[in-house]
């Protein structure tokens, strides 16, 4: 239950609105701040094992006291020291005074922020590569379910040749596998900034170390395999590079740019009624218009993508004016900029799920549509039906070509159908394959190979991509907003 003064401040709707529990968790103070505790406790685990003069009882005095933290004294050092790591040290000292003298030893606030934001990239991007995956099931499934449905193609957004809904929904699956193997690598590629000190070149460990290199380089090791990874970084400034931030976002903005033009997509065919996204029973389109069904679901999807795109922008120019070893320029851009990219990716991926388990296709309107533009696309089968049946290439060219004309200014001037079938059978011209016309005008041939290219496609791309997610698969989205 939100107390009413939540509601006298700005909130962000990414987390009053729209992301998931589990994302928001993600980047929480709380989250952060006893994972602070767990990194000093792996920190002092590991030079006691390498033999510095830490007891067993100060790590149980630590462990003890991992969860239990103190926000409001916690805020008040932070407002006397004007440092969070410190105030953190302090409030985490002050629940562990046998501990006290030990924790943080060594280290610089890097250890604690950068090896955090790490440990946050790698969760977060755990918490996105199952959902990206069940987007792509979902989509698999309706391309399966109409790969030999026609519908018309649209280039410059203009009537083009037949190709399949399922044919269509390919294309979008084509850039989410990329994304997917973006993000996938982007989270792969991430190491562990470790235990390097305050310009990374470890010089206090090995000073704790009394000059034995092996040691400092046993400590990096232990304390990185605590945490998790299976790398630390071999080099660092102060801070892990910022390249690594433009790495990570850069292949969640690549995933924007998909959403944005998938949605334009279903938007587009929201229009002209031929797909619909899911509309609630009692959900209102419109508060003017009650008989309207507008693509809710997608505009958000579009409206988020753009945020996500431009927030591109951050690490790029961060990473580019880091000063020599570092400098903290860096610190408030990426506390906005690293949480929000990650909650919108969430956000998007979480919508777009909700969107593809639930499209209608309307196949008489397609159909309709395919009517309307079909005979103009059949001029060139019927040309060379006549052709076979004996005629002059160039004079049936010409008739249909004069028709074709006549049948145009009726849909453009006169808003009527397109009546071009209705003249070619009028005219005797062609009366030696008027009996083939039905098999001329059939969509289904002028589909090319799109129903073989989508099952090729599925089988050899697409499944493969989505067999490390099986368990996670059967999840269903059900938004509240």
């Amino acid at each position: 239950m939100e107390s009413a003064d939540e509601f006298m401040k700005y909130r962000s709707p990414l987390v009053s609105r729209y992301a998931s529990k589990e994302m928001a968790y993600n980047f929480s103070d709380r989250k952060k701040f006893t994972t602070w505790r767990k990194l000093w406790i792996y920190l002092a685990k590991a030079e006691k094992a390498l033999g510095l003069p830490i007891t067993d009882a100060q790590i149980l005095e630590m462990e003890g006291h991992s969860e239990d933290i103190d926000f409001v004294m916690a805020a008040e050092e932070e407002r006397k020291l004007r440092h969070d790591v410190m105030a953190h040290v302090h409030t985490f000292a002050h629940c562990c005074p046998t501990a006290a003298p030990i924790i943080h030893l060594g280290a610089t606030s890097c250890y604690v922020g950068d090896n955090t934001d790490l440990i946050m990239l790698r969760d977060g991007f755990d918490i996105l590569l199952p959902k990206l995956a069940r987007v792509i099931d979902r989509l698999t499934n309706f391309a399966e379910t109409y790969a030999d449905l026609p519908t018309l193609g649209f280039t410059h957004y203009q009537p083009a040749q037949l190709t399949t809904v399922g044919k269509r929904a390919c294309l979008w699956l084509q850039d989410l596998a990329m994304d997917m193997r973006n993000v996938q690598r982007a989270r792969d590629d991430l190491r562990f900034r470790g235990v390097k000190g305050t310009t990374g070149t470890q010089a206090s460990f090995l000073q704790l170390f009394q000059g034995e290199h092996e040691k400092v380089e046993e400590l990096d090791r232990m304390v990185t395999e605590m945490a998790g990874f299976k790398r630390a970084y071999l080099v660092t400034g102060q801070t892990y590079s910022r390249k690594v931030d433009v790495d990570c976002l850069s292949s969640l903005a690549s995933m924007g740019a998909t959403v944005h033009k998938i949605c334009t997509d279903i938007r587009l065919l929201a229009n002209l009624k031929e797909i619909e996204e899911p509309f609630e029973k009692e959900q209102i389109g419109s508060s003017a218009m009650p008989y309207k069904r507008n693509p809710m679901r997608s505009e958000r999807c579009c409206s988020l993508a753009r945020h996500l795109v431009a927030l591109m922008s951050d690490p790029l120019q961060t990473a580019s004016v880091q000063w020599l070893e570092r400098t903290l320029d860096d610190s408030a851009n990426r506390r906005i900029s690293l949480p929000e990219a990650f909650l919108t990716a969430d956000i998007i991926l979480s919508t777009l799920q909700n969107i593809t388990e639930g499209l209608v296709v309307y196949p008489k309107v397609i159909e309709r549509h395919i009517r309307h533009e079909l005979p103009f696309m059949a001029t060139e089968n019927i040309i060379m039906a006549m052709v076979k049946a004996g005629g002059n290439r160039q004079d049936c060219h010409e008739k249909i070509r004069v028709l074709s004309q006549e049948a145009a200014a009726v849909v453009k001037q006169e808003g009527g159908d397109n009546d071009l079938l209705a003249r070619v059978q009028r005219d005797p011209y062609f009366a030696p394959i008027l009996g083939q016309l039905d098999d001329l005008l059939d969509p289904k041939t002028f589909i090319g190979r799109a129903p073989q290219q989508v099952t090729r496609f599925l089988t050899e791309e697409i499944r493969p991509l989505l067999d490390p997610y099986k368990a996670k698969m059967d999840i269903k989205i059900e938004l509240e907003l």
